[in-house]
């Protein structure tokens, strides 16, 4: 190990590094991920090297040949790392010059580990969000899926955790398909700054090498080339951009789960899961308990705990490259995989749930959720609003003085509360009545909803 270590750093070091600091300094274990994304950029640089005759065509073409070599290797598990390589550059690197010679060292010619690293961070990051991306669509397929099947299913709106005003089920599920149509747009937006190449930057000061940096921008399909090599290689804020963006993603579905987990129990009842995303208990034979989703809202802290880790890594470090940035690997890492499993598990979850329409309406009808509608009912008779507001609460209180339903009240009981009462307060207290009677933008009108459902099916088929 200490040879091969005074190898790579030549001549400076006259005693090799303690075993102890290789070990706390060596993070092959993690970056060793980032092997296809390594040789992909080294491929595309070998090619600009020989491109602008820095280095020989035929000894580009060795190159060449020994990376894809060692790809195949890795791939077929034929190549394990050497523990003793500090990284997973390194490892490629010494296992090119094992394969070819010494003409793989001209490799790390016009470059550095620091715009090599920043480099293999961006490709993954690259077709890592795709993929979340991919995953996010399937799941506002399964909610789009669900709103259709239950277009005028009418269930309580509740704020505070309070039944508040009736609402369609699809109305409700739409909310959600927007929140994670913005979290595809956040991803895609982090993508512009993700997508942009650091490779030619060096250490940090650039090189004195004639490279083409537009060549290999191209190659591995960046936009554009960063054009400051000091901030090329010494920020991760498109990293912590798209740990923020999962952050979110992981709060809608916090959100989503513990509604789900609400919902399923028998309090509620609005929901039933499917033995395929839940579990039963150890001792107490009649249960089922939705885990999946249990365990998509306890997944939330680790993406929350990844953001925050690379928010501190990077909070107090002065330009340019610092060895902590290594840290920033295990934290991007788990952050898009969790996301992504996370993601990918709610869409089961909401593709093996059952929404129970009947009991949804009659927790409608079984409470109080028409009084805003009675208020609404004496505005539009002349009543101020606030005025409205007040008498409708004396009534809401005599019903349940009565234990009566605000259906149940006769009109001689409502007239005694307002003269402006007639027999047409009943209209308003049908709850898809109500519904119709919205004429604002975006409300739970069904012909609104209708037409919301009709125009994300149509662009989930563009």
């Amino acid at each position: 190990m200490a040879d091969k270590n005074s190898a790579l750093w030549g001549g400076r070091f006259q005693k090799p590094i303690a075993e102890v600091a290789h070990k706390f300094s060596s993070s092959i274990a993690l970056d060793g991920k980032l092997w296809r994304e390594d040789i992909r950029g080294s491929l595309a640089h070998a090619e600009m090297l020989g491109a602008t005759g820095i280095i020989p065509e035929e000894e580009v073409d060795v190159i060449i040949k020994g990376l894809n070599e060692i790809s195949h290797e890795i791939d077929r598990g034929e190549f394990q790392f050497d523990p003793s390589m500090e990284d997973v550059h390194l490892a490629i690197e010494q296992r090119l010059i094992q394969k070819v010679g010494s003409v793989g060292g001209k490799l790390h010619t016009g470059r550095s580990r620091n715009d090599q690293v920043a480099l293999d961070e961006r490709l993954y990051l690259k077709q890592a969000i795709a993929t979340l991306n991919e995953k996010i669509a399937d799941l506002i397929e399964a909610l789009l899926t669900k709103a259709e099947e239950h277009a005028d299913t009418v269930m309580p709106g509740y704020t505070h955790m309070q039944r508040a005003q009736p609402v369609l089920l699809s109305h409700h599920l739409l909310a959600y398909i927007r929140m994670l149509s913005r979290d595809a747009y956040r991803l895609d937006d982090a993508l512009t700054r993700v997508d942009r190449s650091p490779l030619g930057a060096a250490a940090f000061a650039g090189t004195s090498y004639p490279i083409d940096r537009e060549m290999t921008a191209k190659a591995l399909g960046f936009s554009i080339v960063m054009p400051n090599s000091i901030d090329a290689v010494s920020d991760r804020d498109h990293l912590i951009e798209v740990a923020s963006a999962c952050s979110i993603i992981m709060m809608h579905l916090s959100r989503m789960a513990e509604e789900l987990v609400i919902w399923s129990s028998t309090e509620f009842g609005f929901v039933t899961m499917s033995d395929a995303v839940t579990t039963g208990s150890s001792i107490m034979p009649q249960k089922k308990n939705p885990d999946m989703a249990e365990l998509i809202r306890g997944k939330v802290g680790r993406v929350y705990g990844s953001l925050i880790n690379l928010l501190t890594t990077m909070k107090a470090l002065p330009l340019a490259y610092n060895r902590d940035m290594q840290e920033d690997k295990q934290p991007m890492f788990d952050a898009l995989e969790t996301t992504t499993d996370s993601v990918e598990m709610m869409a089961l979850v909401i593709r093996e749930t059952t929404y129970n329409a009947e009991r949804m309406e009659d927790t409608v009808r079984a409470g109080h959720l028409m009084a805003t509608e009675i208020a609404d009912y004496l505005a539009r008779k002349g009543m101020p609003f606030r005025e409205a507001h007040h008498v409708t609460g004396k009534i809401v209180a005599y019903a349940d003085k009565k234990k009566k339903s605000l259906e149940e009240l006769t009109i001689e009981e409502y007239q005694s509360f307002s003269d402006k009462f007639k027999k047409s307060i009943y209209r308003s207290l049908d709850p898809r009545k109500s519904l119709e009677e919205k004429r604002s933008f975006g409300s739970t009108n069904p012909e609104m909803v209708r037409a919301e459902l009709e125009a994300w099916r149509k662009r989930t088929q563009d």
